[in-house]
Parts: structure tokens; C-alpha cells; sequence
């Protein structure tokens, strides 16, 4: 008989974020139920135990700081908060008040996943099935280790941001294919709509940008499927892959 799946315990206002969480938590083998509010999620903890609660701090009524003291005098339970505060102050208030972990929205799918993993594995739980060792991405001459969250170009790490790694990871499971900006922001975002960027910003030619030789030419700014351009413009473009970033990687 298998062991059974962690339970896990997602709060949130926000509907396009609870069913991010949710729908990700799942994927990785997690029994996942949700509130949208800190009245339900105590009722919730009162009559079910759980093994993790993904709280937000910002909720209606009862905010995430007053659920997470509550929880702490029904058990243990490790409580890893969500919120768009992001300045010191706040993370130490959320973790001196009785958090185990803090995410700052907005977040990725790997990053979250790690995370639950990580309080879980502290707290002695696991899901149901030991995770699968995934084996390495391979495009461009870039070796990409998800799990490890490392990407390297021969010898040479390549330095990414959370973000970039994201986007670089989409692209090189999609080798050899023009994506679209909604597949790169379904991927990359999670296809919160509440979380992708303005339409004045460029999504990813963050890599273009920060793998950059000193003192070289930017590359075309034009909109491009692969580079995922905010602009609302379709115009054809030359394909862009991961093949485009290798090249720079040494540096």
C-alpha cells in the first residue's frame, strides 16, 4: 500500500493565483484544498489535519497573520506565506510570528514547488511517490538541470535570475519551435493574468539583455514569438531559441 500523499492547504483571495498554486501542487502527486478566506481556512485546519498551509497574508476578514497564529495553537503545521510584500521588515514579521518560509509574489512554478518540498521534507512528510529524478535538458550546447535549478554552458554556469531560468527552461523543452508570447507566459507565469507584465515591458529579452557582451550592439527589440514581447504587435519575426543565449554564456 502507498503512503499517502501530503496534504496541503492553499489560501488565497485571489482566484488566478489559488488555482495556480493548486493546479501545480497537484502535478507534483499533493492531496491540495483551498479557501479564500482566513474564517475558511481555520474552520478548514479545525476539522482536517494537514501536513503544509500555503497562506496569503493579504485576506478578507481574518488576514493571513492572525490565521497563522490560530494555527499555531491547534499544532505545528508549517505555514509557508504568500505575499506581494516584499521588503525585509515584512518577511521578519511573517517568520516572527510563527511562519516556517516566505515566497514574494510574483513567483515561479519551480521556486514554489522547492520550497513545499523543502518544509515538507523538514517536517518529516512526503507525497505519495518519491519525485522522479528528471533527467537534464539538452539544446544549444546549454546543459540544463531543472531539479538542481542549474544551467550550464560546457563548463560555465550560466548566471540566471529566477525568471530567466524559467523562460531559458521553456525554451530549451521546446527546441527547435517558435512559441508564442501566451505559451511563454502560460510557462513562465503560470497564466496569471494578475501577474504578467505591463505592456510596456519586454517579458524575456531579459536574456538577450543580461547575457550580453559588454560594449556589443543590442540584439533587434522588434517583436519576436520567442522573445515573448509585451507589445500586442504580430508581425513575423526571426525564430529565437535557446541556441541564441549559448553563445554568451562564457562570459
Amino acid at each position: 500500500m502507498g503512503i499517502a500523499p501530503a496534504r496541503i492547504l492553499v489560501v488565497d483571495d485571489e482566484e488566478s493565483i489559488l488555482q495556480f498554486v493548486s493546479y501545480n501542487l497537484r502535478k507534483e502527486g499533493y492531496d491540495v484544498t483551498v479557501a479564500s478566506d482566513g474564517d475558511a481556512a481555520l474552520e478548514l485546519a479545525a476539522e482536517t489535519p494537514f501536513d503544509l498551509v500555503v497562506l496569503d497574508i493579504m485576506l478578507p476578514g481574518t488576514d493571513g497573520y492572525e490565521v497563522c497564529r490560530r494555527l499555531r495553537a491547534l499544532g505545528d503545521t508549517p505555514v509557508l506565506f504568500l505575499s506581494a510584500r516584499d521588503t525585509e521588515l515584512d518577511k521578519v514579521v511573517g517568520l516572527e510570528i510563527g511562519g516556517d518560509d516566505y515566497l514574494a509574489k510574483p513567483f515561479g512554478v519551480r521556486e514554489l514547488v522547492a520550497r513545499v518540498k523543502a518544509l515538507l521534507r523538514r517536517s518529516g512528510q512526503r507525497s505519495a511517490e518519491t519525485p522522479r529524478e528528471e533527467a537534464p535538458i539538452e539544446a544549444a550546447g546549454i546543459v540544463m538541470d531543472e531539479a538542481a535549478h542549474v544551467a550550464r554552458h560546457g563548463d560555465t554556469e550560466i548566471d540566471l535570475t529566477p525568471r530567466e531560468f524559467e523562460l531559458l527552461a521553456c525554451l530549451m523543452r521546446h527546441s527547435g519551435r517558435v512559441l508564442s508570447r501566451e505559451q511563454l507566459l502560460k510557462e513562465a507565469w503560470g497564466g496569471s493574468t494578475s501577474w504578467r507584465p505591463r505592456p510596456s515591458i519586454r517579458t524575456s529579452s531579459a536574456f538577450g539583455t543580461s547575457s550580453r557582451r559588454p560594449g556589443s550592439t543590442p540584439q533587434s527589440s522588434r517583436p519576436c514569438a520567442a522573445t515573448a514581447t509585451a507589445s500586442p504587435v504580430s508581425r513575423p519575426c526571426a525564430r529565437r531559441s535557446a541556441s541564441d543565449f549559448s553563445r554568451h554564456s562564457s562570459l
